[in-house]
C-alpha cells in the first residue's frame, strides 16, 4: 500500500489538534482546580468564525480582525482554548483587587488567564514538536467567545493549524477594507 501524504494530511492534522487539547488539559493550573475548555473547529465553522470577525470590525474598528478572518481559512482546523472566571480564593491582589470578594464583576482571577497561557503553550509546544504550523490569534478567539462555541468561557483564544509548504499564519499583510 501508498499513501501519499497529501491525502492524509487533514486526518493528520486534526489528530495533531486532539493531542494539543490533551496538552492544554494536562497542563498546570492554580490550586489544581480545572476550568479550561477546548474544542476543534473544522469545516464550514470556519467560515462561520471568519464572518463573525468580519462583522465584528463594525463595532470596534480594529482592522486588523479582516486579515486574521481571511488568515484562519487557510487553516485546516482551528484549536478553541478558553477558561471559566472563578476566583481562586487566594487573595493575591494580582488582579488588582486586595481580595477576592473585592474583586468588580466582570474582572477575571488572574490565575484564570495565567492558566489559560500556560494551557495554550503547552498546546502550542506541542504543536512544535509535532512540526505543524500556528498562530495564537486573540482575535479568532474573541470571535468564538461571542459566538458562545465554548459554552459560558470568559476568556477565549484561537490557535489555528496548518501543515502546508509555508506557515501562512506569518508574513501576513494587513487588510484594509472587507472584501466583497
Amino acid at each position: 500500500m501508498i499513501i501519499n501524504e497529501r491525502n492524509c494530511r487533514h486526518e493528520h492534522v486534526i489528530n495533531i489538534a486532539k493531542q494539543m487539547m490533551t496538552a492544554a488539559r494536562t497542563a498546570p493550573k492554580g490550586k489544581g482546580i480545572d476550568i479550561i475548555e477546548t474544542a476543534i473547529v473544522t469545516g464550514e465553522d470556519i467560515k462561520i468564525l471568519s464572518d463573525k470577525m468580519i462583522a465584528m470590525v463594525e463595532e470596534h474598528g480594529m482592522k486588523f480582525f479582516l486579515r486574521d478572518a481571511d488568515n484562519i481559512l487557510s487553516a485546516e482546523c482551528l484549536i478553541l482554548i478558553g477558561t471559566y472566571e472563578k476566583a481562586q480564593g487566594l487573595n493575591c491582589g494580582h488582579c488588582g483587587f486586595p481580595t477576592c470578594v473585592s474583586r468588580t464583576p466582570g474582572i477575571p482571577c488572574s490565575l484564570n488567564s495565567i492558566d489559560l497561557g500556560i494551557a495554550i503553550g503547552s498546546a502550542c509546544a506541542t504543536a512544535s514538536d509535532l512540526r505543524v504550523d500556528t498562530r495564537v490569534m486573540f482575535s479568532a478567539g474573541l470571535a468564538a467567545q461571542r459566538l458562545d462555541w465554548l459554552n459560558g468561557c470568559k476568556m477565549v483564544m484561537t490557535i489555528p493549524i496548518s501543515a502546508s509548504s509555508k506557515n501562512p499564519f506569518f508574513d501576513r499583510k494587513p487588510k484594509t477594507e472587507e472584501k466583497k
